[in-house]
């Protein structure tokens, strides 16, 4: 999910242009298709450095970036976030980001980041920038923000310091932050193995009441990961794929993803994931990036807000109201005014199995009991009379009178 790859030593990184007002100027625009960004010799247009994606070994760790976008992002005109964040902003839930860590000094997301066993060096940089996606609040001289700018974050870290994940590490990564009470768990990796492994650390998540969200397509596929004729990996992916887990795609400013993004495996929502601007893991400067990682955490911040809004809501039912209000698509596309505005019947009676057939109750016995009184009594005087038209013929042959 990129517009250009570029090799780096061995690490990939994301190069892209976006357009960028100078200071002063006009918001940031988004372009009509991912390919309509210009070049960086474009008048009025800079070029915000690329987020990596992982780091080749001996590349130095991801610095400052000297370039600030004073606008906002198209992503954040694509999910309503001004009228949103009047709803709700996330407070008051914490969102666990098991990702390359995230920095606890960027200034947007300044006394909001708990880290767990050194979680808070971020060499990469990538999971810094997911949680600014999360979480940044918007600082003086930048439209930047995050979608939940009030929510909590809890950093853990699921990679190495060179950005490699691994399942032990993923797995403890989403046990440890359930166990912390983190009420969404985001994961910033995709992983082809360990679905033993994360299959139940997933579950452990939900019986904690804690939803994880991660993404459904690698954000980039290295040369050896491909095929011999450059077919890219198709999934499954994991924890993404894991009962429970919301699986999230990408897509561009003009509605699609990119032309040579991975391929996405049986994605439940889709959210803006290309060409995405946050922040770094120094400083108040912006990067630019691309991937399926990303829109899984523009869901993740939704998720917060719907926590925050509906906190009587379990883990799976912030994720069915996430699914039911997203905007019909071939994958659904999330709407997070949609998820926090609209009113669901929750007086409407829950199904229920259809009731045991039941015989009909006896009738009223008493017309029966009458009927067969009578009936007796009637029998009862044919019965005498018999014995009387037989008996009163021989009384008078035998001269029998009655007493006088």
């Amino acid at each position: 999910m990129r517009n250009v790859m570029k090799r780096r030593g061995a690490g990939l990184v994301l190069a892209v242009a976006v357009v960028l007002p100078a200071a002063g100027g006009p918001a940031l625009a988004a372009p009509a298709a991912p390919s309509a960004s210009p070049g960086a010799d474009d008048p009025g247009a800079t070029l915000l450095p690329p987020l990596p994606v992982r780091l080749g070994e001996g590349n130095p760790c991801t610095g400052a970036s000297e370039r600030t976008a004073t606008g906002a992002a198209w992503s954040q005109t694509a999910l309503g976030l001004s009228r949103t964040q009047r709803i709700s902003r996330g407070g008051g839930v914490t969102v666990a980001v098991v990702d390359t860590g995230v920095a606890t000094g960027v200034p947007s997301l300044s006394g909001r980041v708990e880290a767990v066993d050194g979680a808070a060096e971020d060499c990469v940089g990538h999971g810094t920038f997911a949680a600014g996606l999360i979480a940044a609040a918007p600082e003086k001289g930048s439209g930047i923000t995050g979608v939940a700018p009030r929510a909590e974050i809890l950093a853990l870290s699921g990679t190495d310091d060179r950005g490699v994940p691994s399942v032990e590490r993923v797995a403890a990564g989403i046990r440890t932050a359930a166990d912390r009470g983190a009420q969404v768990i985001y994961v910033g990796q995709v992983l082809r193995t360990g679905k033993a492994e994360l299959t139940a650390a997933v579950a452990h998540a939900t019986r904690r009441d804690a939803l994880v969200v991660a993404p459904a397509a690698p954000d980039a596929v290295a040369r050896e990961e491909q095929g011999p004729d450059g077919e890219m990996p198709e999934g499954p992916y994991w924890p993404a794929a894991a009962p429970g887990a919301l699986a999230v795609v990408d897509f561009g400013p003009g509605g699609v993803r990119q032309k040579n993004a991975p391929p996405a495996h049986e994605p439940d929502l889709s959210a803006p994931g290309s060409e995405m601007v946050s922040v770094g893991p120094e400083g108040s400067g912006h990067y630019i990036g691309s991937g399926a990682s990303l829109a899984a955490a523009g869901v993740a911040g939704a998720a917060a807000l719907v926590r925050a809004y509906h906190p009587d809501l379990k883990a799976p039912e912030v994720a069915r109201r996430l699914l039911d209000t997203a905007y019909p698509s071939d994958t659904p596309r999330l709407d997070p005014y949609a998820a926090l505005s609209l009113i669901q019947d929750h007086t409407k009676p829950a199904e229920q199995p259809p009731a045991p057939v039941q015989m009909p109750p006896p009738t009223d016995p008493t017309p029966h009991n009458r009927s067969l009184t009578m009936a007796a009594a009637a029998l009862t005087v044919v019965l005498l009379l018999a014995a009387l038209a037989a008996v009163i013929p021989r009384g008078r042959t035998r001269n029998w009178r009655p007493p006088t």
